[in-house]
């Protein structure tokens, strides 16, 4: 069934399978964030711990711009970064109070939540450029579709193109501010390449899986918005 963008998002209704994905992506934020931390090698590439959570952000980015359309995508994008930049304040708060008399892992808690500041930001600015970037191809690409069996046919592409897209610009965001300066270039440039590609990877993998809760979610939720007629400004938060 296809609804029109425009008459869904008057009602600004958030249902149950929708506020359920908003939580699963809001804890996957935060877990790779605390995870970040620890650096992983498989063979000749070093990664990061979170290459094994921050992947399922954008699957359930794209199961959200396929079937709620972009508005959906937009808010619960928003909601996860304040969601994110709240547990960071509460992390630095709990690293500044004071110590008790038995407490010893202040150095250790320091070490792995005490992000410096360039880190934070550079995490932050990233993270809502790529989402927001993977929302847009995602919601435009599918417009071009026109919706029914030409849309659904050409999901697989879609989530594909969307994530490399999304991912890619969110390393070109991350790692020139968080290490420009420190790393020499060459390696930064690596960074960016071997993380979109691997998290393009994990997407292409895990595409079956995908494709079964979308079709499940347009079956229950009776919707799958094509959207005709979207602003598409970042900061249009409060547009359901």
């Amino acid at each position: 069934m296809k609804n029109n963008a425009q008459s869904v998002s008057a009602t600004g209704t958030l249902t149950v399978p929708f506020l359920l994905l908003t939580v699963l992506f809001i804890v996957c934020l935060i877990v790779s964030n605390l995870i970040e931390i620890k650096t992983v090698d498989l063979g000749v590439l070093t990664v990061t711990a979170g290459l094994v959570v921050f992947p399922v952000s954008y699957i359930i980015n794209d199961c959200v711009v396929e079937v709620y359309g972009f508005r959906k995508a937009r808010f619960m994008i928003w909601i996860g970064f304040a969601m994110s930049l709240l547990t960071a304040i509460f992390l630095n708060v709990a690293i500044a109070l004071p110590g008790g008399a038995d407490w010893t892992g202040q150095d250790a808690m320091q070490a792995i939540y005490g992000a410096v500041p360039r880190i934070m930001f550079a995490s932050f600015a990233a993270f809502v450029s790529g989402s927001m970037v993977n929302a847009y191809v995602m919601s435009r690409m599918k417009a071009a579709a026109g919706g029914g069996m030409n849309s659904r046919r050409s999901f697989s592409a879609r989530a594909i193109i969307s994530t490399l897209w999304g991912e890619s610009v969110d390393s070109l965001v991350f790692f020139p501010i968080a290490f420009g300066g420190v790393l020499p270039v060459s390696t930064i440039v690596s960074l960016i390449v071997t993380q979109a590609l691997l998290k393009t990877a994990y997407e292409i993998v895990i595409l079956p899986l995908t494709m079964v809760v979308v079709k499940r979610l347009k079956r229950c939720e009776n919707i799958d918005v094509v959207d005709e007629e979207v602003d598409y400004r970042w900061w249009k938060i409060a547009d359901l």
